[in-house]
């Protein structure tokens, strides 16, 4: 489904019979591979904030990671597709697919920001994604125009931030599982099932992604 029409999907009427503007997260992400921790970290957000619907902006390249160690890009969007199942307040996103590489969230978000101008968008990070923030290209302006969710993850604090314009900094489940954790026990040949939703679980299995 392309991202023009998961956002035409999702406008809400309110009691006037009107459209209300729709809040729509935006959870960018490698998702290498997508597990239960970033799906309880969504859950979360969706149910403790101000948020109508989720997207899981799956990245091509981070500009602050090593690209060699990610799963093709069509593929992990294919885990993250896996994982959301038929939730209507999920989705997978694409949209940077197809933007100039490496990909800066900035122009992710001035993208969308233009061509949706009735849409209002938020930005979904972890607290050790706040702590590196002004490496991010013009975090200013992000920091003024965006409303930025936060999240807590292990040895961050992120407390400081609470009273801080456009960021919001919820109390949500702290998370120690991590992509590179999952890549590295399949590789070892470990059983680990229960650590990501179950179909994304048998998709990867029966590709064989990071076995070797």
């Amino acid at each position: 489904m392309s991202l023009e029409k998961t956002i035409q999907e999702i406008l809400i009427p309110n009691n006037s019979g009107k459209f209300k503007r729709t809040n729509v997260g935006l959870f960018f992400g490698s998702f290498n591979p997508i597990h239960n921790g970033h799906m309880i970290i969504a859950n979360y957000i969706i149910e403790f904030s101000d948020l109508d619907q989720i997207f899981f902006v799956v990245s091509p390249q981070n500009p602050l990671k090593e690209k060699a160690s990610l799963l093709a890009d069509y593929h992990r969007l294919a885990l993250v597709k896996e994982a959301i199942g038929d939730s209507t307040r999920f989705s997978a996103c694409d949209i940077e697919f197809k933007m100039p590489k490496p990909s800066y969230t900035i122009d992710t978000l001035i993208y969308l920001k233009e061509k949706y101008p009735e849409k209002e968008f938020s930005l979904i990070i972890g607290g050790d994604s706040l702590n590196s923030f002004p490496k991010w290209k013009n975090f200013q302006q992000i920091l003024k125009d965006y409303q930025i969710i936060v999240y807590p993850r292990p040895n961050f604090d992120i407390s400081e931030y609470k009273n801080y314009k456009n960021i919001k900094v919820l109390n949500a489940p702290l998370m120690e599982i991590s992509s590179t954790f999952i890549r590295n026990a399949v590789s070892d040949k470990k059983d680990i099932r229960f650590f990501m939703p179950e179909r994304a679980w048998n998709y990867m299995r029966e590709m064989h992604f990071y076995e070797k």
